[in-house]
């Protein structure tokens, strides 16, 4: 394993959240102004305590955002376009990995993993090249890049920022097919410069199209403490799945040996496009400098979870970001953003 590098926690300083404005040629075209209102809301609330980078596809999409943003009570000082050509805006599984000197100093690698739209599910020529079409425009200061030949995605993984990892069998195994888990663990050390692989075998939520990224199901809020989605409900199609995962979690030890601190997130009920039920995972919190934003459905368990998370984050504000839009998409608002650490922008 290299130590150069490390791969830093969610929670550490960050310099910018990175996001990709949606546009009507993308798969948002049709609820363009529902999830324009999320986004705007969004970069409201991260640019009370942070910067945002965010990717437009053009002049035209630009000017739109800002004037979204600007209707939003967003700080624009703190907001930067970068114009670049994307095919979603999914950026926690499109965007970089950024590592950061394990020595603490100003230096970064930025991880570039093979891109395949989800197993090859959705076209994603122009977001496999996301990460190098970032860089190349000069945004990163005191970086390099790396070009990894493995599929992964953001949303695959979770670090403790000590050298855990968390993820999902099912997702990585779907992936890579012709690997074993022993092979995959090593190829997952070596890259992400993690110490030990946690697996989590069961979990998954209808209306994921990811197969079960880990970000969907659970999360680390400290070396010690895992938040996890929990299943209420004996007669919901998920209660087995995730009561399993529970218990998994309930038997992985910290580093040290210990049990982690398990905090069971609420459920929701269920939420629908038709006939197709959408995967709404409280989860899906994207940690920021001072806050933690909770994706909010409109359901009564909405503040059971805030609850739950400001246990989990004594330390933080906990602020609802309305995502109902977002899961129409089959995902929510961690999966579309992506953190940068600080320091790490030109």
């Amino acid at each position: 394993m290299t130590a150069e590098f490390r791969f830093p926690a969610e929670w550490e300083p960050q310099a910018a959240v990175l996001l990709a404005w949606p546009h009507a040629d993308t798969d948002w075209g049709p609820r363009l102004e529902a999830v324009e209102a999320t986004y705007a809301e969004l970069v409201a609330a991260i640019t009370l305590r942070q910067s945002v980078v965010l990717a437009v596809a053009n002049a035209e999409v630009r000017a739109r955002a800002l004037i979204c943003l600007a209707n939003s009570g967003a700080t624009l000082d703190r907001v930067r376009c970068v114009e670049v050509e994307y095919d979603d805006t999914w950026l926690r599984d499109s965007g970089p990995i950024t590592l950061r000197a394990a020595d603490g100093s100003a230096r970064f690698n930025l991880l570039d993993f093979r891109f395949t739209g989800w197993g090859g599910k959705y076209g994603a020529a122009r977001d496999d090249a996301l990460a190098s079409a970032l860089f190349a425009d000069g945004l990163f200061a005191k970086s390099s890049l790396e070009r990894v030949d493995f599929a992964l995605e953001g949303g695959a993984v979770e670090t403790d920022g000590a050298g855990t990892l968390l993820t999902t069998w099912r997702c990585l195994h779907e992936r890579h097919p012709s690997l074993d888990r022993s092979a995959i663990t090593a190829r997952l050390q070596t890259s992400l410069r993690q110490t030990r692989v946690l697996w989590l075998d069961h979990g998954y939520l209808e209306g994921d199209d990811t197969d079960a990224h880990i970000d969907t199901l659970a999360r680390f809020a400290d070396p010690q403490t895992l938040v996890y989605q929990a299943c209420s409900d004996e007669s919901d199609p998920h209660f087995a799945e995730l009561s399993a995962m529970a218990a998994e979690l309930a038997s992985l030890r910290d580093p040290q040996g210990q049990p982690y601190r398990c905090l069971a997130l609420p459920w929701a009920q269920p939420i629908r496009d038709g006939e197709r039920r959408l995967a709404a995972s409280y989860a899906n919190f994207l940690i920021i400098n001072g806050a933690v934003l909770m994706p909010a459905y409109g359901d009564p368990a909405d503040e059971l979870a805030a609850d739950v998370l400001r246990t989990a984050f004594p330390d933080r504000d906990i602020v609802c970001i309305p995502c109902r839009s977002l899961i129409w998409q089959n995902g929510s608002l961690h999966c579309i953003s992506m953190q940068l650490p600080a320091e790490s922008l030109a």
